[in-house]
């Protein structure tokens, strides 16, 4: 996942919008959003050859997203997975404070990443790559492949257009037309990350294009006051040709309140278009 861009508890009807790309080789098994068989609780993408996952929501109120940081002098072989971090977290109960504070020793053995997770109530980050596990405050966040709310062009371009996107729910096709933004950002203002400058232009992009790398999937997901939540993927295939869209509708249960006293509809089964 290389931008995830945060509305928190900036809309009056819904507390918590996400809009992500997540960027990866083609070549990398995965598999799109579903409820997954040994945790039907968890709806997330898998990614099939370390087990774990970029992005999920559970049916108990749950949010978990990962970014990697982009550093080729820091990356180590033969690291843990980052992704298990998200996983982990959507099947847990444990408040976020307590599950950053023990996932401390872990995270510092992994390659470099952002984590935000969320109980509904609260809504984390945290990164082994600098600073102490913050509480986020109501507002408009974003993150791509360094620390929260750095001034990638991309992130604050994607801010500004979340900022407007919101307006317009519960439709979410400016969500997703936000995250289609293949736009490349002048080199006076790319960052510095250690890739040679043309892959840093192609990576400025919200929306990743080359043959054998790219956004491999966007997601919206919005979580409104009374626990209705919409979770949407839009998978892409190499040459940014699009695959399937699948569109999940269902009632989180409440913070402190159990799944089966849920109000509202509950389907599993995705709808495509």
């Amino acid at each position: 996942m290389c931008l995830i861009l945060i509305a928190w508890r900036v809309h009056p009807d819904y507390p918590l919008v996400v809009a992500a790309n997540r960027d990866e080789f083609f070549a990398r098994p995965t598999a799109p959003a579903a409820f997954w068989n040994n945790a039907p609780h968890l709806l997330a993408g898998r990614d099939l050859e370390a087990g774990g996952t970029w992005l999920g929501v559970s049916r108990a109120g749950r949010f978990a997203a990962l970014t990697n940081f982009r550093d080729p002098a820091q990356k180590r072989a033969g690291m843990p997975s980052r992704g298990g971090l998200v996983a982990d977290f959507l099947a847990g109960d444990e408040a976020p404070q307590d599950y950053l504070e023990r996932i401390t020793a872990y995270g510092s053995r992994c390659n470099g990443y952002n984590l935000l997770i969320g109980d509904g109530e609260t809504l984390w980050w945290s990164s082994n790559m600098g600073g102490r596990p913050r509480m986020l405050e109501p507002g408009l966040y974003g993150v791509s492949n360094h620390l929260l709310d750095t001034p990638w062009p991309k992130v604050g371009a994607g801010k500004a257009a979340l900022a407007h996107a919101i307006d317009r729910l519960p439709d979410d096709q400016s969500l997703f037309d936000l995250l289609a933004d293949d736009g490349i950002h002048p080199d006076a203002q790319l960052p510095q990350t250690g890739v040679p400058l043309d892959l840093e232009r192609m990576l400025s992009a919200a929306f990743v294009k080359s043959p054998e790398y790219g956004t491999r999937s966007s997601t919206v997901l919005c979580v409104g006051q009374d626990g209705w939540t919409g979770f949407s993927e839009q998978t892409w295939l190499p040459g940014a040709r699009r695959g399937e869209r699948v569109r999940y509708r269902f009632t989180m249960a409440r913070c402190g309140m159990p799944a089966a006293m849920n109000s509202g509809p509950s389907s599993t089964k995705p709808k495509r278009r």
